[in-house]
């Protein structure tokens, strides 16, 4: 698809969507087995992985600091280090990519020397003040004049040792960024909890079991508690799943349309807590009143589409933070399904009150002229190309925003017959 791209037209099927489709690897796994092949010794072979903007942003950074990284295939990463990273000659851009930006800031504490961990306009809004708190509790040289990146890391290759206490209520990658910096301590780190709870916790668990993949021994203390042994990582060969929050669209589509799409692997055989919006789109068209959105993020757009076609109002609760994504999600949300159609949606403080519409699917025949606004968000564009499955008239704006995670995409939809103009 070309890079110059502005908008893209949908058309709506005459048919139900049946088909094969591949579903790239998981972004979330793909970026945090970059960074600890990164940080081992010898050399790992990572298979299944993503290979998108993120993650092609978060190797460009581990290639900036002394690691090899090579990309044999379309799935593959060989990952070669001394297990340290150097300091790198030019600060670390990172776009607008959030697990690239918070791991990479807690890393980059192992290099000796000065590191600026940074990312583009976007990112620069997206908070991480509490990581960089953390840090400094640590005893390390880490500084952000804005509470947002850019972030400058003076490090003395420690990690400090003991107790360091962090808010995760705010976003799980800080919490997945100490832990995984945290096997380079001085001795045992404890990483503890602060606040009622973690935001998706679902997401610490895969950090930690990716950890345990390359060596780290980390034991749970309590439900907010971690203690991590100062092991270090060794190099391993390590294959990533699917990324369950792409399957998401697909899993829609399908429901949509009445359609069957193999994407090879069954819904219970994820781990990533994004496949539990599985057990919603299954009850499509009668999703229930309410959806807790805390421990499956990134599949809110989907469901939340999706829901503009139920039977009955679904209301979203449990998703502040997608007010710190890489837009507004929530407004973002709300906006566009109200350009669909007005009063389709509203937001009530955090929550977003998804209205059902009984007449939406007469849309197709009034071919109703919708541009949907993304936000330079992929989630918003993929999200808002189901709604363009059973209503005519909608364009995508900036298209080339899904390539951050699902570069094929467009492609996909159209292997199922899906118009595309």
């Amino acid at each position: 698809m070309s890079t110059h791209l502005k908008s893209l037209a949908i058309t709506p099927p005459d048919r139900p969507l049946v088909g094969r489709v591949v579903v790239p690897g998981s972004k979330s796994i793909t970026n945090r087995a970059l960074l600890l092949a990164a940080l081992a010794q010898g050399t790992s072979r990572l298979t299944g992985a993503l290979k998108s903007k993120d993650t092609a942003l978060m190797a460009k950074a581990l290639i900036q600091m002394g690691v090899s990284v090579e990309e044999p295939d379309a799935t593959s990463f060989v990952v070669t280090s001394d297990g340290t990273l150097k300091a790198p000659v030019a600060p670390l851009m990172l776009g607008n990519a959030g697990t690239a930006t918070r791991f990479l800031t807690a890393a980059v504490s192992l290099v000796e020397g000065q590191v600026i961990v940074d990312g583009d306009d976007a990112m620069r809004k997206r908070p991480i003040g509490p990581l960089v708190d953390a840090l400094r509790s640590l005893g390390i040289d880490a500084t952000s004049e804005t509470g947002c990146p850019p972030v400058m890391i003076n490090g003395t290759g420690k990690f400090g040792s003991g107790r360091v206490e962090i808010d995760g209520g705010l976003s799980s990658q800080y919490v997945s960024a100490l832990l995984m910096a945290a096997p380079f301590g001085e001795g045992p780190i404890e990483v503890a909890l602060t606040g009622k709870d973690l935001d998706a916790r679902g997401y610490v668990n895969l950090t930690l079991a990716a950890m345990r993949a390359f060596g780290a021994d980390v034991a749970q203390v309590d439900e907010m508690t971690w203690r991590v042994q100062p092991t270090g990582y060794r190099a391993t060969d390590f294959h990533i799943e699917p990324d369950a929050s792409a399957a998401t669209y697909i899993w829609a589509a399908e429901v949509l349309t009445g359609g069957r799409i193999d994407i090879g692997v069954p819904m219970a055989a994820f781990t990533q807590p994004d496949a539990e919006a599985a057990k919603f789109i299954s009850m499509f068209p009668h999703l229930p009143a309410v959806i807790d959105g805390s421990q499956m993020q990134d599949a809110v757009p989907t469901l939340a589409v999706l829901a503009a076609f139920n039977t009955t109002p679904v209301r979203f609760v449990g998703i502040a933070n997608l007010r710190v994504k890489e837009c507004d999600r929530i407004t973002a949300l709300s906006t566009e399904l109200n350009r669909i159609v007005p009063g389709l949606a509203r937001e009530e403080g955090d929550d977003l009150l998804v209205f059902s519409d009984p007449l939406l699917m007469e849309l197709s025949a009034r071919n109703a002229r919708t541009r949907i606004e993304t936000y330079e968000d992929h989630r918003i564009a993929m999200s808002f190309a189901l709604a363009a499955l059973k209503i005519g008239g909608i364009s995508i704006l900036d298209p080339n925003c899904v390539g951050k995670t699902f570069p094929d995409y467009w492609k996909v939809l159209k292997s199922l017959g899906v118009t595309l103009t």
